[in-house]
């Protein structure tokens, strides 16, 4: 039928003249089980910070979830601005044609696939015709979600009359700043339950060396202050020229970039006036060698350096009324010390030492307060650390998943998102490895040498390679796993024990007084680990790895602690996978036994657990147990493996998410539920991954891949702030997720814990898919039965 009226007409129906009379662009074939979306927008090649906002946006969600929304796009435009869109824009909405609105509604009101209509709006957008959108609105039969842009103060009657009418067609509003909600709530009458606050999305940012950048733009040497955005008379440029002179007599070095296009509106307008009249106006200052514009459109990748490269960065907009500015953002999540005109986006981020507000058009203010900053680099890192962690929350990951959950709460579909596993990336471990060892911690994600090396983190580094290398048979694994278990030996001293600190001289630190038992458990679980994988590793390293583990276990039954034995188990399990060895199996027996006995000791109805609390890396107990039966055949291990590690789950797992316990309030056994919220460490979900492999891969119940899959999402947002622990762009993971707050700094037990659970992930991929496929079926075929 589409393709008989393009034929019939002439081809007057181009892809974008169907779009403009609401039509598909093309016949799409229905994705099945997958609600449809439909966000309505301005969208690229229009240049506006909508359309680049919600692109951002639209991909973020794409890329975050995995068959659970399909997306499609209206785009914004006018009879005056019409643009070839991509083919990911399936509808043109011409915001000053009312038959347009008709045709839309109906396409969406025809759709049975379509669940939720999100609009974009501003009020520019649809000035003129705005009974259209309101009679558009009415006439949409499926749920809507209006995103403010702009929250006007002191409205008049119209304009309240205005908002309220849409509130009145609309389920849910998403403002972008607290003070935006206040007003709505407070000037327009708007039920706060209605409003959700998601602040504007920051792309994450792989923090570099301002100095490597500098070189790279040939602006070694030079002290930065920059601004970015499309350029209009609205920026106040001429805020930062008129302060330029007296800033340059103190840093003749100094210079100013003033980065982006002018706004395309303004072009057709007014043309380049505004430009014009900087330039004069810096010609007449004689700053000329320290202003530089750069008129262009940067790629995301160039922008990001040139904020991480400038020393202060300056927001000058005029408008009282701006709610909020994408390129604000931008620039604190780059760690760039800001200087904001009061903006409600500005006081609500540079609020507790984030940064500093001066007054609109205020240049003496500009000139004193970047003239201090400028001279104090201290107070400059201080401010753009504060930044870096106050805009951690607003990543578009996290903006993807805070717009999920609350289209969730609209079609219910919340049992049903499917995080999107991220690639396995070694780029941050990397980094924190010199060729000694992987340094300890890092600063967001510079890796912090001062923190030197310890046992603990180079032991399960020595897993995670060797996981790695087992999967992909990755041969430039193999000079890590080498310089792991080199440290490991470097550690053990002559008595077969190990030491755990290392500082970054190479010396044994005065720590190494303190209980070393769990870190000897640990080397001796990464040798045994090591040499189960005699088949693929040098015979040279499997040798040596014997050997210093030979060292370790001679005294291995002197250790007492809990989990030291329990990672004691697993190494002598898994060493003995290929070969028997009767002397160190016996050893395994008698450490099996110890814990056999705490059980026993312990245990009570209500109670299955080993102590008379639940601590941390907890999995590892169960699972010990497990691998000396399997090491040994005795049922004993077996049953008990099997009890305590259910009831640890039942005190962790649910249906649909992981909380381990926290380390700011153990579980003690008079306790009835995990209460403690934050403290959650990302090493404790790691074990309880690897504990979830080997009772899978010994029991084969799916409850335990599906509890695998639970447990990884934590990682990537599934957990009580619905943020991600780790990192997409640096490879790395967050240290802690806290009650109201996660800890950016990316060491070397986090981004390894996470290692090892993305490639434990990734062994049982397969199976995890084929169990998620097979419920599918047998879901289809009940609501056939019901149909």
């Amino acid at each position: 039928m589409i393709n008989k009226i393009k034929t019939n007409r002439n081809n007057i129906y181009s892809d974008n003249n169907r779009k403009s009379f609401g039509l598909q662009a093309k016949p799409i074939l229905e994705k099945k089980k997958m609600p449809k979306i439909l966000f309505i927008t301005t969208y690229p090649p229009r240049e506006c910070g909508i359309a680049t906002y919600s692109q951002d946006l639209i991909g973020s969600i794409n890329n975050k979830f995995k068959n659970t929304f399909d997306i499609q796009i209206a785009a914004l435009e006018t009879q005056h601005q019409k643009h070839e869109y991509p083919a990911e824009v399936n509808y043109v909405l011409d915001t000053t044609n009312p038959i347009s609105y008709q045709k839309l509604a109906q396409n969406v009101n025809d759709s049975k696939t379509i669940e939720v209509v999100i609009v974009q709006h501003e009020f520019g957008l649809f000035k003129n015709n705005e009974a259209d959108f309101i009679l558009f609105l009415k006439t949409i039969r499926k749920p809507i979600i209006l995103v403010f842009h702009t929250v006007l103060p002191n409205p008049d009657v119209f304009l309240k009359q205005n908002i309220a009418e849409m509130e009145s067609l609309v389920q849910f509003f998403i403002v972008m700043t607290n003070a935006s909600a206040k007003l709505l709530e407070n000037s327009y009458g708007i039920a706060k339950n209605k409003i959700t606050v998601i602040p504007h999305g920051t792309h994450l940012v792989k923090h570099a060396d301002k100095d490597i950048l500098k070189d790279k733009y040939n602006l070694t040497g030079r002290k930065i202050i920059s601004t970015f955005g499309l350029l209009s008379s609205g920026k106040s440029i001429e805020t930062t020229l008129n302060a330029m002179p007296f800033l340059v007599e103190k840093n003749p070095t100094l210079l100013f970039l003033i980065i982006g296009k002018t706004h395309p509106t303004v072009v057709k307008e007014e043309g380049e006036a505004y430009r014009n009249s900087l330039e004069q106006k810096i010609e007449d200052l004689g700053i000329q060698a320290n202003v530089k514009f750069i008129n262009s459109y940067l790629s995301l990748a160039e922008l990001l350096d040139y904020l991480q490269l400038t020393d202060i960065y300056l927001f000058t907009s005029k408008d009282p009324n701006q709610a909020v500015s994408g390129t604000f953002s931008y620039a604190i999540s780059c760690g760039c010390p800001v200087i904001s005109t009061p903006i409600p986006h500005a006081f609500e981020l540079l609020q507790d030492g984030g940064g500093i507000i001066i007054n609109f058009e205020n240049s003496a203010q500009l000139q004193k307060q970047a003239a201090i900053l400028l001279g104090n680099p201290a107070l400059r890192n201080e401010i753009s650390s504060a930044g870096i962690h106050k805009m951690a929350p607003t990543a578009w990951e996290n903006a993807a998943i805070a717009h999920t959950l609350l289209i969730s709460r609209l079609i219910n579909t919340k049992s049903r998102l499917h995080y999107k596993i991220p690639a396995i990336k070694l780029d941050h471990l990397k980094n924190m490895t010199t060729p000694f060892a992987m340094i300890q911690f890092s600063v967001i994600n510079k890796p912090d040498l001062n923190s030197g090396y310890t046992l603990d983190d180079n032991a399960r580094a020595l897993v995670a390679f060797c996981q790695h290398y087992r999967l992909t048979k990755d041969k430039a694994d193999l000079k890590y796993i080498s310089q792991y278990y080199q440290f490991i030996a470097f550690c053990q001293i002559k008595d077969g024990t190990f030491l755990n600190y290392v500082n970054e001289n190479k010396e044994f630190t005065t720590q190494n007084d303190e209980n070393l038992e769990d870190s000897n458990g640990r080397a001796i679980w990464a040798l045994g680990f090591l040499i189960s994988m005699q088949d693929l590793i040098p015979n040279v390293l499997i040798m040596e790895s014997k050997k210093t583990m030979q060292n370790a276990l001679d005294v291995a039954t002197k250790i007492h602690s809990t989990r030291a034995m329990a990672f004691i188990i697993k190494g002598i399990y898994y060493s003995t996978k290929n070969e028997m060895n009767f002397k160190n199996t016996a050893i395994l027996k008698v450490l099996a036994n110890r814990l056999v006995q705490m059980y026993k000791h312990e245990s009570k109805e209500n109670w299955s657990w080993f102590e008379s609390y639940l601590t941390y890396g907890n999995s590892i107990l169960p699972e010990a147990l497990l691998c000396a039966y399997l090491a040994t055949g005795e049922l004993v291990y077996k049953d008990i493996a099997k009890k305590s590690f259910d009831f640890l789950l039942s005190k962790t797992i649910t249906k649909n998410s992981i909380k381990v316990i926290s380390n700011k309030g153990w579980l003690h056994s008079h306790k009835a539920e995990n209460t403690a919220i934050g403290g959650e460490q990302p090493i404790d979900v790691a074990y309880t991954i690897l504990a979830l492999a080997k009772f899978y891969e010994t029991f084969k119940s799916s409850d335990y891949l599906q509890k695998m899959e639970t447990a990884f999402s934590w990682f990537l947002g599934n957990n009580h702030l619905h943020q991600i622990m780790y990192n997409p762009c640096t490879g790395g993971c967050y240290d802690g997720l806290e009650e109201d707050y996660i800890n950016l700094n990316q060491g070397a037990e986090s981004t390894v814990s996470y290692l090892m659970a993305r490639l434990t992930i990734a062994t049982y991929k397969e199976e995890i898919e084929n169990k998620k496929s097979l419920f599918n079926l047998n879901k289809s075929k009940i609501l056939k039965i019901i149909h």
